[in-house]
């Protein structure tokens, strides 16, 4: 995988590592949610649910 292949996996991470840091903080309740899709062509679409939904279509190789 490229280089540029990794930037959405790397970015998703980030915006999920960032989100639970914010739930752990808040003073009250909250919720995450993740959901993973599979697409066509060897892609992903992955979707943060936290109030706002925050949208990621990653590449990945099956098996």
């Amino acid at each position: 995988m490229s280089a540029s292949g990794n930037e959405p996996t790397e970015a998703l991470k980030v915006r999920l590592s960032a989100l639970l840091d914010d739930l752990i903080r808040h003073d009250g309740f909250g919720s995450l949610s993740v959901e993973v899709r599979l697409l066509k062509r060897g892609q992903k679409e992955v979707i943060i649910d936290c109030g706002k939904q925050y949208r990621y279509v990653i590449d990945f190789a099956p098996g």
